[in-house]
């Protein structure tokens, strides 16, 4: 069994322990009824910062991971190239009061195959981020039920950037009857509009500063909606064209109900359902997500 390490704040007498085995894991939380739990990949953020203050307010202790998942990268995506800071991301937990960082190896998390996965339903999985990463959800929910497992905590945070991925979450969660409740995050951004992403520290200054266009798109069309025009498809694939014009490399533009992130009824319209615009394109190499409630 690996024994934790101690990060020691020099502005407290507390320190977060870093614990990477499952059953050391289990043993320091033992008893605990509050726990509330953040799950990143690392390369930590004021995004993901966002998330731990979030979960202090709904539990104690907090615990965080940082965990980067294979299981949820496909062949050609970027898996080794993911950018690993985790001396950084340590200062900035520690900052945060974080109380536990569970940080597993590959080893310690799958020290043997994952053949059992959860495989949420093809209308929620399989479309949008499921139709262009096949497989995507699959990995995210197995990891996400996985460390769920270990940490057992009462609520768990994630934010709404990934606005599919926290439905699957949530209703995974829900199907399952886990003790844990989801807490959705708001999107966390900068001051120009672009939501903050591990995934931007790849963009070049030109395309930095061209990657707020996505938000902007999907403004308008939350503002073309909000006015009364209701012609879906022609919102949709107007900010399409624009984007290309802009020489993004759109996958989908999309607006869907909130509930369950199905294309809107002439009856939703005319109810004036919750909607939401969610959004994928490339920008260079560089692959952005956003979304935007109306």
């Amino acid at each position: 069994m690996v024994s934790p390490t101690y990060y020691l704040d020099p502005l407290s007498t507390l320190s977060m322990k870093i614990i990477t085995c499952i059953e050391e894991l289990r043993d320091q939380l033992r008893g605990q009824l509050r726990t509330a739990f953040v799950p990143t990949m690392g390369n930590l953020h004021e995004g993901h910062l966002s998330l731990i203050r979030l979960a202090k307010r709904h539990g104690d202790p907090v615990v965080a991971s940082i965990f980067v998942n294979r299981l949820q990268f496909g062949p050609n995506e970027d898996f080794d190239k993911y950018p690993r800071t985790f001396e950084a991301d340590v200062a900035k937990l520690e900052k945060e009061g974080v109380y536990v960082l569970f940080a597993p190896t590959e080893k310690d998390l799958y020290p043997e195959p994952q053949e059992f996965r959860i495989q949420p339903p093809d209308s929620l999985g399989n479309m949008l981020e499921g139709e262009f990463r096949p497989g995507f959800f699959v990995g995210v929910s197995t990891v996400v039920l996985k460390l769920f497992s270990c940490v057992q905590p009462r609520v768990a945070v994630f934010g709404k950037k990934d606005y599919q991925q926290l439905m699957v979450i949530r209703n995974m969660s829900k199907q399952l009857a886990l003790p844990t409740e989801i807490i959705a995050a708001e999107t966390f951004r900068s001051d120009d509009g672009l939501a903050l992403s591990s995934r931007n520290m790849y963009l070049s200054e030109q395309e930095r500063a061209e990657a707020p266009a996505l938000f902007k798109e999907l403004n308008q069309i939350a503002s073309a909606i909000r006015s009364g025009h209701l012609n879906i498809a022609e919102l949709e694939k107007a900010a399409m064209a624009e984007l290309t014009r802009r020489n993004w490399k759109p996958d989908y533009i999309s607006i869907r109900k909130q509930a369950n992130l199905q294309a809107p009824s002439a009856d939703d319209l005319a109810q004036q359902s919750p909607l939401v615009v969610v959004a994928a394109a490339k920008l260079g190499t560089t692959r952005l997500i956003d979304n935007l409630e109306i």
